[in-house]
């Protein structure tokens, strides 16, 4: 990790990436996003090592990216869940998608597309809707499969 002080530089870029700058980090938050709440799920999605998930759960938890609750449909166990400072990293998670989509492809097409839960339109990386023009809002933007990652799952089975 960088080290925390900026003695030569002053650059929000790099306070950011003392958070979620370390790759296992932003994983956990886009599986947030995609609505990932449980240790379990996290490790299942990320196949990370179980110490690593719960010292980077308990980072996010201490920069109020998560919030850690009691889980109703399991006393005694936690679930994870996305903050209102958390959520704002969203749009900057689509656009780095956007971005491998278009830089680094995989030949099914995207795993992941960008619907504008309004009109059906697709988002292109400025987030601009491509059917009516808006900008995106939060809680407008619906991830479903692509064809990348429909195909990754069939070819899997």
């Amino acid at each position: 990790m960088l080290q925390r002080d900026y003695p030569e530089q002053v650059c929000s870029i790099a306070r950011a990436l003392e958070v979620v700058g370390e790759r296992w980090t932003l994983l956990i938050v886009r599986d947030a996003v995609l609505g990932a709440t449980r240790f379990e799920d996290f490790q299942e999605s990320l196949g990370i090592a179980s110490n690593v998930l719960t010292n980077r759960l308990k980072m996010l938890c201490d920069e109020g990216v998560l919030e850690r609750v009691p889980d109703p449909d399991r006393p005694g166990r936690p679930k994870y869940v996305l903050t209102d400072k958390g959520c704002e990293l969203g749009p900057a998670l689509i656009v780095l998608m956007k971005w491998g989509d278009r830089h680094y492809p995989t030949p099914s097409g995207p795993p992941r597309l960008t619907l504008h839960a309004g009109c059906g339109g697709s988002f292109g990386p400025d987030l601009r809707c491509d059917r009516c023009g808006q900008q995106a809002r939060p809680g407008e933007i619906e991830l479903p499969d692509g064809p990348g990652l429909t195909h990754a799952e069939s070819a899997a089975s």
